[in-house]
């Protein structure tokens, strides 16, 4: 919604900008009407350019889309992984705990046994030292044969062997007993170490899934704001061609406007009056030399038509523009040298040549007012001497210049 908002709004303001008075347009000039089309080709190779920047960060944008989503989804994978590392390593504790369960057990089994045999030798200690060590000695010489004295020997040995046996059972016990609580809480520790140390990562990625969640979601809303830029200056561009249409509209009235009153003028008597027609003669003071129509050329000794005007002035006079108009030639033109031909709208033309090097003052596509200089006499291309030679066009044919001066 806030996007064709931001359409009309601009469509509207453009509208407002270029939208001219009521009754002003007839006081327009050709000068106003091509400045108001450069302010507006200005604006619209601005708004071109708006265009091509959101384009430009459209695709960056998508480009940093496509590449988190791609992470995101690796990210997807490595959190699911943690996850059955997790319940695998669960797992483990549980076993582990088990195995502890079943330790404490036997460690309970073992140590009733260490406390039945520590029972027992605190007897044959307490016998011995209660009887003395003779107690054997006797035991042997109560005799009543050399077998009974040999049985006797080997019960003694029996018993003797049978507390060596007790006493190293005893130790190895003790010794098995303290092996497994150290192995129980070294594997104890070393499972929930992994399970810490699995946790922690899990929640590291899950960390960075929110973060490239975000991302997305921000070169998403660029994305968004870049393609409402790119159509509200569409709709501008458009606004904005419009308009120039209606100028160069306009433009083509004004031009057809100047329309010269040389058909009242091309039915008088004829001959050369001055300033009597409708252009104003280009060269003060200047000696008519050569008429139009046929003649004898001066320099090829042909008889042909000469299609202007020639007037004598000295080299340096300067040349005016007979009539207001856009410049359409100003450079070296065949024979007549350095040349200079404007058009002052409904195809009518005036050309002046023979102009001397470095004498044209104007520039082609430039708007000329009448009376304005524009060159300088000269004596370029075929040319006898110094003079201008000024011809009128109509649909680009010479007619006679003279009804026009």
């Amino acid at each position: 919604m806030r996007k064709w908002v931001s359409v009309i709004a601009a469509v509207a303001v453009a509208a407002l900008i270029f939208q001219p008075a009521e009754g002003t347009a007839k006081t327009k000039t050709i000068s106003q009407i091509d400045k108001e089309l450069k302010q507006l080709q200005e604006q619209a190779k601005q708004a071109k350019q708006q265009q091509e920047n959101a384009a430009n960060q459209k695709q960056e944008a998508q480009h940093y889309v496509n590449k988190n989503t791609n992470y995101l989804n690796e990210l997807l994978v490595q959190i699911d992984a943690v996850s059955n590392q997790l319940s695998q390593i669960a797992l483990d504790i549980e076993n582990t705990e088990q195995d502890l369960r079943v330790t404490a057990e036997k460690l309970d089994e073992t140590k009733a046994r260490i406390a039945e045999r520590s029972h027992l030798l605190d007897s044959r200690i307490r016998l011995m030292y209660t009887d003395g060590a003779v107690s054997y000695l006797d035991v042997l010489l109560s005799s009543t044969s050399f077998t009974d004295f040999l049985e006797r020997a080997d019960s003694l040995q029996a018993i003797a062997d049978q507390d060596h046996v007790l006493l190293e059972e005893h130790k190895h016990d003790k010794e098995l007993i303290v092996q497994q609580q150290q192995q129980l809480e070294q594997d104890y520790a070393k499972v929930k170490g992994l399970y810490a140390d699995a946790e922690s990562h899990k929640s590291q990625l899950e960390a960075k899934e929110v973060e490239k969640q975000q991302l997305i979601a921000k070169y998403s809303e660029e994305i968004e704001q870049s393609e409402e830029i790119s159509e509200e200056q569409e709709a501008l561009l458009i606004e904005l061609a419009t308009k120039r249409a209606a100028l160069e509209k306009e433009k083509n009235k004004l031009k057809a406007a100047q329309v010269y009153t040389y058909k009242k003028s091309s039915t008088g008597s004829g001959g050369f009056k001055g300033n009597g027609g409708s252009m104003s003669v280009p060269v003060s003071g200047a000696r008519l030399s050569s008429n139009y129509g046929t003649r004898v050329h001066p320099i090829t000794g042909v008889k042909k038509k000469h299609t202007g005007v020639d007037m004598a002035a000295p080299q340096g006079t300067d040349i005016h523009a007979a009539e207001g108009g856009v410049v359409i030639v100003a450079e070296w033109w065949s024979g007549y040298g350095n040349t200079v031909i404007i058009d002052h709208g409904d195809d009518v033309w005036t050309l002046y040549g023979h102009i001397r090097n470095g004498g044209i003052k104007v520039e082609k596509g430039q708007q000329v007012k009448r009376g304005e200089k524009i060159a300088e006499v000269g004596s370029t291309g075929n040319s006898t001497g110094p003079h201008l030679h000024f011809e009128v066009r109509i649909n680009g044919n010479p007619v006679d210049p003279m009804p026009y001066l």
